[in-house]
């Protein structure tokens, strides 16, 4: 059995601004993907006033086996009162970015995508801020795609989570390496104004010629940011990990990202998809003019 090393040891410290939000999201029935998937960067975002919602509910219609998050089918019903009731939580907050991502929702005719371009609008209705969306693969549907490219978020994230030969063993059958890649690739010929980004996790398996060549295909359809993050076991029912990815092997593919020409390459044991997003995306702003 693998012996979890030191440097992933985190511990979880609650400020006063870090109830504040948990409050704030039990009174408006808002949902967090810090809380759900048990992100370890929780304690971090919160306290500097960042958080990552999940619309659409708490219950995916997927079962991937890294996943916390619940699942059924039919998953709960839509609050149709969720774009609102986000909108003027940001309003409270007067954040500079925001990211919004949801659960899988194979039961909705449109997937949840009308649902998730109305966030979107209603934010940006009441809010001058910089929105990043990581979205589900749609089922490559490019109608339910434009439906989110339509209302124009600064970033599109969908997340590819691994090599591609460990697709079938870590996401749910419905989900697939090529099909992702035609995701992030549409979004970008559609229009290419619109940032697109994707996340690998380590620790499954995989080994460094197809972690750099998954980064290849990434960066082959202009994927511009990429993320990287050590896999952590929510439960004993889900996929287990098969090696804890050291700090240097975290920094060397990051230097090969970075490369590579990926605009920005956040890479470390305790990264996610949306780890300290709008820091990275501003800095890249500032580095790349």
């Amino acid at each position: 059995m693998l012996v979890k090393p030191n440097w992933l040891k985190i511990k979880l410290e609650k400020n006063n601004n870090f109830q504040d939000i948990e409050e704030a999201l039990k009174e408006e029935n808002l949902v967090t993907v810090c809380e759900e998937a048990h992100c370890p960067n929780i304690s971090e975002c919160w306290n500097s006033g960042t958080a990552t919602f999940m619309i659409l509910g708490d219950t995916c219609t997927r079962a991937c086996k890294f996943c916390a998050v619940k699942t059924a089918f039919p998953a709960k019903l839509v609050d149709k009162e969720e774009p609102r009731k986000l909108a003027n939580l940001l309003k409270k907050w007067n954040l500079s970015y925001i990211v919004i991502t949801s659960v899988d929702r194979d039961d909705l005719i449109d997937q949840g995508s009308v649902h998730f371009a109305n966030c979107i609008k209603e934010i940006k209705k009441e809010n001058n801020i910089i929105i990043e969306v990581l979205i589900p693969d749609f089922r490559g549907r490019e109608d339910l795609i434009n439906n989110i490219i339509k209302v124009k978020p600064n970033v599109i994230s969908h997340n590819i989570e691994t090599v591609r030969r460990l697709q079938k063993n870590v996401r749910d059958p419905r989900a697939n390496y090529e099909q992702s890649l035609k995701v992030l690739k549409y979004v970008k010929d559609t229009d290419n104004k619109i940032f697109t980004k994707s996340s690998i996790m380590l620790g499954l398996g995989e080994t460094e010629v197809e972690v750099i060549k998954t980064m290849r295909d990434l960066r082959g359809i202009n994927v511009d940011f990429l993320t990287l993050g050590q896999y952590l076991r929510p439960s004993l029912k889900h996929i287990e990990v098969k090696e804890y990815v050291s700090p240097d092997k975290f920094n060397f593919y990051k230097k090969v990202g970075e490369e590579l020409g990926f605009l920005y390459v956040a890479s470390g044991p305790f990264v996610r998809s949306s780890y300290k997003a709008g820091e990275f995306f501003i800095k890249s702003m500032i580095k790349n003019g």
